[in-house]
Order: C-alpha cells, then structure tokens, then sequence
C-alpha cells in the first residue's frame, strides 16, 4: 500500500491509497480512525467483488450472445433437414397405422411371446445363479470387500427371491393369456378396425391441427389478459422532506400518502418547507386485479379442456358414423366436415360442462401445489402425508374423470344425448364389459407406444447419423455444425409430437368403435331385423354372424 499526503486538514488527513489488484483500482477516502478506515475498506473491497460479479456477468452475457449465435446460424443450414424429418415422420406414422391392419396380431403376439421368453431366462438365469452360489458361497472377507449393492448380489437368498418374483410373474402372464385369449383377438380385431376406419377417412388425420391451433390460441390470449391485468396498477405517492427543522406540518409526516394532483404543502405547513414534497413510492395493485388473475388461470385450463372435448367429439362422431353405416361403400365424403357441423349445432353444451369439471378438479390440483410448496419448510409429517394423499387423490380423480368425459362424448356422438345421460350410459356400458374395457384398452396402449417410439427412435438415430457425418445424402453437402445436437434434439422433439398427434386419432378411432362395438353386441342379434353392424373379421372372432349371411 502507498500512501502520499495529498491535502492537509486540521484533524484529518485526506490520503490516496492505491490498491494492487487486478483491476488496479484507486480507492480515495478520509483517514479519521482505525473503525472508518476498516469499514471504508470493507466498502471498498464490496465494491471490487460487485466489479468482479459484473465482469463475469458480462463474461456470461457475451458467451450466451455468442452461443445463440451460433444455433441460430446451425438452424439457417439444418432447416430443409429438419422439415424433411418431420415429413419422413408424417409418412412414417401412416405407415405403421396402415400396415396395423395387416400386423396388429402378429405385433400383439410376437410381443407377448416376447415377455413370456423374456421371462423364463430370468427364471434360468436366477436359477443358476442361485444354485452357485448355494454350492460355492463367498468368504465373509470377500463380502467385505465388496461394495454394498455387489454385496447384497452376492447372497443367495437375493437371487431366490429374483427367482420367485420371476416365476410368480411368469404365472400370472400364462394365466392371464390362457383365460384373455379371446379377448385379445377381439382387441386385436378392434386395433384393426380402427387402421381401416382411420384409412378410410383420411382428413381425420390433418385433423388435430385445427385443436391445436385452437389451444395456442387460448394460450395467447390468457397470456395476454395477463400482462394486461399486470398493467393495471395504481401509483403510490408519499411524503417526503418533513423532518426538516424549520418546517412545521403538524398533519402530515414522513410516509403519509399523497395524492400529486392536489398536494400543496403551504396549506397547512409553516416555516421553510421547500424540501417537503410528494414523490413517487411504488406501483399498487389492486386487490380486484388478484381475483381477476384467478379467474384468467380457471378460464384457461377451461379453454384448453374445451377444446381438447371439442377434437375428441368431433373425432367420436365421424368414427361412429362409419361403423353404423352398413355398407362401408356408403360413408359420406365430408364425414369429418359433417360431425364438426353437427358437434357445433347441438354438442356445445355438453362440451363445455365436461370441460368445466375437469377445470374445478384442476384448478384443485394447482391450490393443492401452492399449499405443498408453502407448506415444504415446516417439517411436519403428518401434514406431508396428508398433502400426499390429497394430491394423489386429486390425480386418480382427474385421470378418472378425463376417462369417463372421453366414453361421455363418444356416446353423445352416437345417440345424441345430454353430458349426464351419455355419461351415465357409457359407465354402464362399460362396466358391464371391464374385462374386455381392460384388455382393448391395455392392447391399444402398447401398440402406440410401440409405435410412437419405433418412429421417433428411427428418425433421431438417421438424424444423428447424417449430422454427424456418418451418413452423407447423395448431391447435398451439410456445413460443419457448431453444436450438432441442436438439431437432432430439436427433430426428436418435433418427431414425438407429430406420432402424438396422429396415434392420438387412431387412439379415439379404437375407443370409439369398441363403445359402438359394444352396443352393437347388446342391441343386436344377427336377425334380419337387427343385424349386427361390426365387420365380418368381427364376427369371426366373437362365432357370430347375420342371418342373411
């Protein structure tokens, strides 16, 4: 430290302390005692650190700039790549729902006889391993040489009960194949069904777009009432400057509010007043504006469910309008355009009924959250179980409702009725046939998923193959990427959200021709006068079939 006389003072001396640091600041202050040159240092140093903090900030700013940069230029080169992707995808996904009609079985079955083998050399495995390591048991030194897990895999009795679980679980899968067999065909039969309905009616897959759009709109627009509710906000003006000696204000003081229009501080102040004034302190909400904010979150989940009902309507009722048509040859060609007219005219009621229960069970789900988060630092276990419990039940409630809204729309599609009638009528339905509900519903999950994740595997691994420079595409030449993963990332994304869109059609197709399957088996018989509507594949599966066949 060097310090030079810089201004002389009776008492004090005015010193320039330069500070060798790497930022090489100066630092000028008053000497007056060991307390203020500590502190003034302390300050200093505080100073430096928010420098220091301000540097790597722009450090960081600078890198991100650069960074972005960068990924915009990859995403310049990679676009016509990337819609490509997407496009491959598309094709993809009415592949595998096409070729469903000829390999939905042999995909069913080929997978079950998967797990079975799968299981049985567990059972193999655990049992060799079992029976070593019941005839040649380790040393205890060798146990405590092993980590824990390694350990504990070093028992026998871990791999007896690997041995257990894998034979009780092999059971209850031959058990359930031997006495669902039946049923499987017939969920087999409905997945197919469904790969003819949705061949048949094309549009039904551009479809979903309109949904979507509809929901980026909701969110628009409650995004936007947001930021204008945020906006509405009063100024709070307070007074300032009363503690002035020779000002006399004996009704106001320091932090009364003001209001700046009409403030004249001579009205009631005497002597010098001139620091006394009425300054701007903060914005204030009105608390109006917090229940408007409420009412703007209800509204949205409300809108998105709406919608969501409107797609899935519109969907139940053109599919339902092909299976109740006896000859096939005979669906109209604006089936899809017909439902949306007649879904719009009649069904807007219901939709936004079953739409608004599961908005209140939402909006429950979102007060449970914030009360959990709130609730987190007190270290209660009694109020976490609780909180997990309601939370739970919360969930299952809104999975069951979503369910039961979902057959509540196809049944409205197909007779007409109101939300609590349809509702009430697909429960019954339903019920009467949980078994086959189990089955169809379990069969058709797999399937997708399988689906969904054959394609989106498929796509992302030749992404990766071709940004990486593993795989090169005749008369094209792709510039080094900076971040190559960017667009890989971006396709894996594009692609699981394009295989939702379309299996979630063929998801509605199967659910909607099981319902009408469903009554099509209690309200008919074969006879001439009521002959059964399903398809002829059908009715093999199930020994039935038309009089007049």
């Amino acid at each position: 430290m060097l310090v030079t006389n810089f201004i002389p003072w009776p008492q004090h001396l005015l010193v320039l302390v330069v500070n060798i640091t790497p930022l090489m600041t100066l630092s000028l202050f008053p000497v007056m005692s060991d307390s203020s040159s500590q502190a003034i240092l302390d300050l200093v140093n505080s100073t430096l650190d928010d420098l220091n903090a301000g540097s790597e900030a722009a450090k960081a700013l600078a890198t991100a700039k650069e960074i972005g940069h960068m990924m915009v230029q990859d995403l310049s080169y990679t676009w016509p790549y990337i819609v490509a992707a997407f496009s491959l995808a598309m094709v993809l996904c009415l592949v595998y729902i096409v070729l469903m009609r000829w390999f939905a079985g042999i995909m069913v079955w080929v997978s079950i006889a998967g797990v079975v083998g799968l299981l049985s050399y567990c059972i193999y495995v655990t049992y060799v391993k079992f029976v070593d390591l019941r005839d040649n048991p380790i040393s205890q030194a060798e146990k405590e040489s092993l980590g824990e897990v390694d350990s504990l895999l070093a028992l026998k009795n871990t791999w007896l009960v690997f041995l257990i679980i894998s034979a009780v679980t092999l059971v209850i899968v031959l058990l359930i194949l031997l006495f669902l067999r039946k049923r499987i065909n017939v969920a087999v039969a409905l997945i197919k069904e469904g790969s003819k309905a949705v061949g048949s009616i094309t549009s039904t897959l551009i479809f979903p777009l309109v949904p979507w759009v509809l929901e980026c709109g909701v969110v628009a627009y409650s995004i936007a009432t947001a930021l204008y509710l945020a906006s509405c906000s009063d100024p709070v003006y307070k007074i300032t400057g009363v503690t002035n000696t020779s000002c006399v204000c004996p009704e106001i003081k320091d932090g009364d509010i003001c209001d700046l229009n009409i403030f004249n501080v001579t009205t009631n102040c005497t002597g010098t007043c001139i620091g006394v004034s009425c300054q701007f302190f903060r914005y204030q909400t009105p608390r109006t504006i917090d229940y408007l904010h409420a009412v703007n979150i209800f509204g949205f989940f409300w809108g998105l469910f709406f919608v969501s009902a409107l797609g899935e309507m519109i969907l139940a009722a053109t599919f339902a309008t092909w299976y109740w048509t006896f000859h096939k040859s005979n669906v109209p060609f604006f089936t899809l355009t017909i439902s949306a007219g007649r879904t719009l005219r009649y069904h807007l009621g219901t939709l936004a009924f079953g739409s608004l229960i599961l908005a209140i069970c939402r909006i429950i789900r979102v007060i449970l959250e914030y009360v959990n988060h709130k609730l987190s630092k007190y270290d209660n276990v009694v109020v976490k179980a609780c909180m997990c419990c309601l939370r739970c039940f919360f969930w299952c409630l809104e999975k069951f409702i979503k369910f039961i809204n979902r057959n509540a729309y196809i049944m409205c599609a197909i007779h007409g009725k109101n939300f609590c009638r349809s509702a009430k009528d697909a429960f019954n339905l339903l019920m009467r046939n949980v078994v086959r509900v189990f089955v169809v519903d379990k069969v058709t999950d797999f399937l997708l998923f399988l689906g969904k994740l054959m394609i989106t595997a498929g796509v992302v691994a030749l992404a990766f193959f071709v940004f990486d420079g593993q795989v090169t595409i005749p008369e094209t030449k792709l510039p080094t990427l900076n971040y190559y993963l960017l667009p890989v990332i971006i396709i894996a994304v594009g692609t699981y959200f394009i295989a939702c869109l379309f299996f979630n059609v063929y998801a509605m197709a199967v659910d909607t021709l099981f319902l009408c399957f469903l009554e099509d088996c209690e309200r008919n018989d074969g006879s001439l006068e009521k002959p059964y509507f399903m398809s002829k594949s059908l009715m093999k599966v199930l020994h039935k079939k038309n009089k007049k066949d």
